[in-house]
């Protein structure tokens, strides 16, 4: 098998979470041009279909299925829902994705509970569904969407939940990796760093001093994540499972 070959993911089936905007389009926009169909989880109906008819502008088929990830039943459905239509499941993406700015002494439990569960719970709900189809095909790639917030304490915005659930994701990632590799299921995630997306922007008086503390100057464009994921789905990751993949412009490194 050629390098291209092995980067290549055409035909592969994937499902992305939160696929309607920010990451998630740009990830399904992405594993489309590289050559999967998609299915698209997401609860804003309209966003789903737009990102489907830009899956379907670029040739590959697009289905979608709503869905709350913190709610079992919802999750199982869309993913048997998905599945069914595109004919199989090799890489699951899970993406979606929830954030607050609080002083830790004054968040109310609801806002904790929200970012917990959207975070943390609905990628381990997803990937239970997703591992019904998996394991017993003894093959597939999950990749969930961690962040750099789950190694390092944001500053100088406060979001408590937000860190501890990214740094849970990525634990759990770890830890599916190792119970998985035996079935042939790899799983790794992604860890962003400072992103230009609609959940960033509502932060905009914040840039500046992002900025300055990013040694590339810069927030990341959602495009430049995409490589990462691409890899991470394809035949290139073959020995690669229970990795997090810090893409941040060198924040962390400092």
């Amino acid at each position: 098998m050629n390098i291209n070959e092995r980067f290549g993911l055409r035909d592969k089936k994937a499902v992305v979470t939160g696929a309607g905007r920010g990451i998630g389009r740009t990830l399904a926009l992405a594993l489309a041009e590289a050559g999967c169909d998609i299915g698209i989880i997401e609860l804003n109906r309209e966003d789903a279909a737009n990102t489907a008819a830009a899956v379907a502008a670029r040739g590959r088929r697009a289905f979608t299925a709503r869905a709350d990830v913190t709610v079992k039943a919802a999750v199982t459905a869309a993913f048997g829902e998905l599945v069914a239509s595109l004919g199989g499941l090799d890489v699951p993406v899970n993406n979606a994705g929830a954030c607050i700015h609080e002083a830790f002494e004054d968040i109310p439990e609801e806002h904790y509970d929200r970012v917990m569960d959207t975070n943390l719970k609905g990628v381990f709900l997803c990937c239970q569904a997703a591992a019904k189809y998996l394991l017993p095909q003894r093959r597939g790639s999950i990749v969930n969407l961690a962040s750099m917030s789950g190694i390092i304490a944001n500053w100088p915005q406060k979001q408590a939940p937000y860190n501890a659930s990214k740094a849970g994701v990525i634990l759990l990632t770890k830890s599916l990796a190792v119970e998985w590799a035996p079935m042939g299921v790899r799983v790794n995630c992604i860890s962003p760093g400072y992103t230009a997306t609609e959940m960033t922007l509502m932060a905009k008086d914040l840039f500046p001093t992002w900025e300055a503390l990013i040694p590339m100057g810069r927030l990341a464009d959602p495009e430049e994540l995409a490589g990462a994921v691409i890899y991470l789905a394809s035949d290139a990751a073959s020995y690669t499972t229970g990795s997090d993949i810090i893409i941040d412009g060198g924040f962390t490194s400092r």
